[in-house]
Order: C-alpha cells, then sequence, then structure tokens
C-alpha cells in the first residue's frame, strides 16, 4: 500500500533522512532538484513549498507544489530551467505517482506543473498517472531548453565548430577586454554583477537577494563560476553559470549596451565554455529555457519543456477550461 504525505515545513521535511536523501544526491542533478533551493524560493520569493510525497516500501517519489488561488502549481519562478518528480532509484515511478495523483484530488480541483522535461519520460509517466487517477489531463510544449552535449571535445574543438562570426569576433575583440573567472563567491564581483545587470538590455531582476543567496551557497559548495569582463578597468560584462553532476548551466549573462561594441558577451561565454569543457570537464552544458537568437551560437540541441494542466471533471468551475483546451487540442493548437 503506498501512503501519501504532505510537508509545508521544508526543515521537518529535512529531518527525514530517507526522504532527504530523495531529495539530495545522486536523484537531485541539478540545483532545482534540491530542498536547498526550494527553501530559496520560500525565504525570498514568497513562495510557500507543498511537498508531496509517496512512498511504499522505503521508496518515495517527491512533486515539489506550492498551492494558489487557482489550485496547484509546480514549485518555481523564472529562475528555474525545469521542475520534475523525483523518484528513488530503482522505484515503481508508475505506481508511486498514480497513487499521488489519486491522493491530490483531495487537496484541488486544478494541478498546473511546468516547465516539465521529458528526456526520462518525467512528463510522459506523471501525465499517464494523473490520466489513471481521474484527472482531466492535457499536455503542451510551453518552451524550449538549448543544451550542448560535448560529446568528448576539447575546447578547441568545439570553438571550431562554432559559426564563423562568433569565431571571427573572438579573434577581433577578445584582447579589448580583460576576464576574471572565480570559483568562489566574490562581494566586489557580485557587486560588478549587477551593476552590469543593471546597465544592460535586460528586464529589472525578478529576485536580486535569491540570486545573491544562491550564487553565495554555490560558491560555498564550489560548484559556482562567475566571470567578468573588463574594459579600461571598468566591468562591462558578467555571467554566472554553476556545475554539478556533470552538466554546466548557464544562469545569467549581461553586458553594458555601451559596451556592445566590444563585444564582451562573446570573450565572456568563450572563457567559461573552455573552463567547464577543458577544466571541469562537463558532458553537457545547458542554457536554460527560452528560444533566443544568441544561445544558437554555443548550443547545439534544442528540447522541448512541457506544461501539464490536469483537471477535477467533478467541479463545474472546471468545465469552461476543459471545454476550451479541448477545442484547441481538436483544432491542432495544443
Amino acid at each position: 500500500m503506498v501512503a501519501v504525505v504532505y510537508h509545508d515545513d521544508l526543515k521537518e521535511m529535512q529531518a527525514d533522512n530517507a526522504l532527504a536523501a530523495t531529495v539530495g544526491a545522486p536523484l537531485a542533478l541539478a540545483p532545482f532538484d534540491r530542498a536547498e533551493w526550494w527553501a530559496l524560493l520560500e525565504s525570498h520569493c514568497a513562495i510557500k513549498p507543498l511537498i508531496a510525497v509517496a512512498v511504499k516500501d522505503g521508496q518515495r517519489a517527491v512533486l515539489p507544489l506550492v498551492r494558489r488561488d487557482d489550485g496547484l502549481h509546480a514549485l518555481a519562478n523564472w529562475y528555474n530551467f525545469r521542475v520534475r518528480p523525483l523518484v528513488s532509484d530503482g522505484a515503481d515511478a508508475a505506481a508511486l505517482l498514480t497513487a499521488l495523483a489519486r491522493d491530490l484530488t483531495k487537496q484541488a480541483p486544478r494541478l498546473l506543473l511546468a516547465p516539465l522535461p521529458d528526456e526520462q519520460n518525467e512528463t510522459t509517466v506523471l501525465a499517464a498517472a494523473l490520466h489513471k487517477a481521474g484527472w482531466v489531463v492535457f499536455v503542451t510544449q510551453c518552451d524550449v531548453n538549448h543544451v550542448l552535449d560535448v560529446g568528448g571535445r576539447n575546447f578547441a574543438d568545439y570553438l571550431a565548430g562554432r559559426p564563423g562570426q562568433v569565431r571571427t569576433t573572438l579573434k577581433r575583440k577578445a584582447a579589448k577586454v580583460t576576464v576574471e573567472l572565480a570559483d568562489r563567491f566574490d562581494p566586489t564581483l557580485w557587486d560588478e554583477y549587477e551593476a552590469v545587470y543593471a546597465a544592460s538590455w535586460k528586464p529589472e531582476e525578478g529576485s536580486p537577494p535569491f540570486l545573491r543567496a544562491f550564487a553565495e551557497a554555490e560558491g560555498a559548495a564550489g560548484r559556482l563560476r562567475m566571470a567578468i569582463a573588463r574594459a579600461d578597468g571598468a566591468a562591462v560584462a558578467a555571467q554566472f553559470w554553476t556545475v554539478e553532476h556533470g552538466t554546466a548551466f548557464i544562469h545569467k549573462l549581461a553586458h553594458t549596451e555601451a559596451s556592445k561594441p566590444l563585444s564582451p558577451g562573446t570573450t565572456l561565454s568563450a572563457a567559461l565554455f573552455e573552463q567547464v569543457i577543458d577544466r571541469d570537464k562537463v558532458s553537457l552544458v545547458d542554457f536554460g529555457t527560452g528560444n533566443d537568437g544568441y544561445k544558437r551560437d554555443w548550443m547545439e540541441q534544442v528540447r522541448p519543456r512541457f506544461r501539464i494542466e490536469a483537471f477535477r471533471p467533478e467541479s463545474p468551475a472546471n468545465w469552461p477550461k476543459i471545454a476550451k483546451l479541448a477545442l484547441r487540442k481538436a483544432l491542432g493548437r495544443g
């Protein structure tokens, strides 16, 4: 028999050693899988977690959620590259998630889960579990994820495969800026990053305290990879990456509008790609969500990200939305 429990106190959840192991290494392959990330969302972004857990014979399936006015949503915000259920190694994911989906019918009339990957059938298995538990389920693509499979190449071989414009820019502009790399958090460098971001084309940062706290934690763990480009001593570009479990995650990059003729972002990207490929020996580089054109200069594969919308059919408030999504699907737009 599968037992389902809910945790809205992350400290209480982490006191359960077996559960903490499910949301830790080696199953947590990215920052977004870890309880520490969820705690940052709670403390800096006013997001109250609800961690749903299905347990059978010591095996667990964990689905990080948050309550909102219209139902349960995935525990995520704009900084998440993805969200996904975490399942104990060797467990029957379908059975655990189906039991969890059945119990969730008592928690909310609607679920909205995004952005979900499907490289390991996460979306497929979760959608099937919800359907089996009686939810009306719609799955749509909501975003894309640009990645680089390094494939054993060194940086020189990888760079040789970049578009000619990138290689030409590096030859002409790289010497016009100096680059500083760091693998530990440095308050001075972070201040420079924030100043560059404020002078860039980027929109206002969603939660600067969240991002700084994350960078501090990643620096303490040795996972931070940060780079600053300077021209005439002034910071003109900055990038913030992290590295873990063979993957480099590109979280933030920005350059000042005034420095655009120097192409400092291209120089910084090259320096960090060399770092993670030749020294960190990663096998994958993940550029997050979004279909920005500049990502295609550095990445070689595009993976879909999905949204699951699931509804309890006995709730009259859901009927208009179910009808709308069913019509879109019938017309081929979903």
